[in-house]
């Protein structure tokens, strides 16, 4: 029995704000770029960085949907579905084992100190983003695990959309606040440190999933 739409809207607009937390938490080029643009620049020049980068996101993100709303008929088996969830939980671990190992300072852009325009700064992390496509695989993987597409619910999805890029938003405005406020403070290593934290987050709740998708623990499905 279908849930309230009242309901659904919280469930997937909730959802969508972990998905663009989850997204936008790792610390790769631009995650770095905007720490450096934080210290260099000052904290707006670095959330409108991640503003950039959460633009393009929302673009990998809706072609994702777009390309999953179509083969949903085809795996709304439940064996299908639990594959799917059972896959997605693996492919979280690994970003998250991923994450965890890396180390984003290497081989990366250096925000220099000259300020430059807002729109510049959000362009050029928008464009970091978005040369790096991969970024599909984690949509996958968080899609499939929640249950994200709802096809034929196009209200729904704005909704869910709409929670990537507030969830999306509010890391980027919590990063470079807590960035500001610990000026001077700050390296290199804290950005592996912040990196270690999200990965191990990461795991956790891919083991949690599942977990909880093996032993029918929850329910995602509308």
């Amino acid at each position: 029995m279908p849930l309230p739409f009242h309901i659904d809207i919280v469930d997937i607009v909730f959802k969508g704000i972990l998905i663009g937390l989850i997204a936008s938490a790792p610390m790769g080029p631009v995650g770095v770029l905007c720490v450096q643009r934080t210290l260099n620049k000052g904290r707006w020049y670095g959330f409108i960085t991640g503003i950039g980068a959460a633009v393009s996101d929302m673009i990998y993100a809706l072609v994702t949907g777009y390309g999953m709303s179509f083969i949903m008929d085809l795996i709304t088996a439940p064996r299908t579905l639990f594959a799917l969830k059972i896959l997605g939980s693996i492919l979280l671990m690994f970003f998250g084992i991923y994450c965890f190992k890396s180390n984003p300072t290497k081989k990366v852009h250096f925000s220099g100190k000259a300020k430059g325009t807002l729109i510049h700064n959000g362009i050029t992390a928008f464009l970091v983003t978005f040369s790096n496509p991969l970024i599909i695989f984690l949509f996958m993987a968080t899609f499939a695990q929640f249950a994200f597409v709802v096809p034929n619910r196009p209200w729904l999805m704005v909704g869910g959309y709409t929670g990537i890029v507030l969830g999306a938003l509010l890391w980027w405005f919590g990063l470079t606040w807590l960035i500001d406020k610990v000026r001077g403070k700050f390296d290199s290593g804290g950005i592996v440190l912040i990196n270690k934290i999200i990965g191990s987050v990461v795991i956790i709740f891919s083991v949690i999933f599942l977990i909880g998708t093996i032993f029918n623990l929850y329910t995602f499905e509308y």
